[in-house]
């Protein structure tokens, strides 16, 4: 890629590691559900009414938003909210590539590759190892939603790969449109009016830019440029920068945040992202072997 190519990928790539604690800056003030929705709300309107639909099924979108919203978001939003901190977020839910993996040979018979398996042995061993150091960074509650948002987007990876080759961020925008709605409800069920008023009332400028930004720097910014990208170079080109998301996901917390970093963090993150590089870097170094 040209340089000014790789300094928009690592532009996109530094948005979505350090939204994680924008994300903590949101949840001082909104509740966890309610915040989700904000997001999802501002990024189907009012980009839907001037985007194009992409020409996929109705049940696609629907089931796409409902997965990213509820599942994944939803679930890290409450998670982040109290029972895991944003830098290890961060790592954690890089598990989505792994359960990508599983989900694949379950429902397409893919087969396991032997560098998949070796990838996926040093990702489990990272998260044995977070497992293993649970404390206020860190709780069961917490492991256990951030794994599950994980599995969620993992799920809608899958509905997106069968939706063909579509523009992703007309996708997203229109996917949101079914995404907002059931975490308005879930919100209202769950934190009901009270929280949702108090939120609204106490919320703070840096509150507002949290939300906003949900919307505008990730949804917008990152999958526009982002697919932008993907449509101009190879994919193994762009996609290994995604590697360093919970590496500027990491720093932004312990700087911005004070979140700590023992040994056992960095222990965890050189596992999770060594499995990571094996299982998107190997097929590349492969190719490269074999032609040399």
């Amino acid at each position: 890629m040209p340089f000014t190519h790789s300094l928009l990928a690592l532009a996109v790539v530094f948005v979505w590691g350090t939204n994680f604690v924008v994300i903590r800056w949101g949840l001082d003030a909104m509740p966890p559900f309610f915040f989700a929705a904000l997001r999802f709300g501002l990024s189907a309107l009012p980009f839907a009414l001037f985007m194009p639909r992409p020409r996929v099924p109705w049940h696609t979108l629907a089931a796409f938003g409902m997965l990213l919203g509820m599942g994944q978001f939803g679930l890290l939003y409450f998670a982040i909210g109290g029972f895991i901190s944003p830098g290890l977020a961060s790592l954690v839910v890089q598990a989505q590539v792994f359960f990508t993996i599983g989900i694949a040979m379950f429902l397409m018979r893919e087969r396991l590759q032997r560098y998949q398996v070796l990838g996926l042995l040093a990702g489990l061993a990272g998260l044995l190892v977070i497992a293993g150091h649970l404390d206020a960074s860190v709780t069961a509650t917490g492991l256990s939603l951030v794994l599950a948002a994980a599995f969620f987007w993992a799920c809608a990876n899958m509905v997106a790969k069968s939706a063909g080759k579509v523009n992703m961020l007309h996708f997203t925008v229109w996917a949101s449109v079914f995404a907002a709605p059931p975490l308005f409800l879930l919100s209202w069920l769950t934190e009901g009016w009270g929280a949702i008023h108090h939120g609204l009332v106490t919320a703070t400028p840096l509150v507002w830019s949290s939300v906003v930004w949900q919307a505008a720097g990730n949804t917008l910014f990152g999958f526009g440029v982002w697919n932008w990208l993907l449509s101009r170079h190879p994919a193994a080109a762009v996609t290994p920068m995604a590697l360093l998301v919970p590496v500027f996901g990491m720093s932004a917390s312990a700087m911005s945040l004070g979140e700590a970093l023992p040994g056992w963090k960095l222990l965890a993150c050189a596992l999770v992202l060594g499995g990571l590089a094996i299982i998107v870097l190997w097929p590349r170094w492969r190719s490269r072997l074999a032609s040399s």
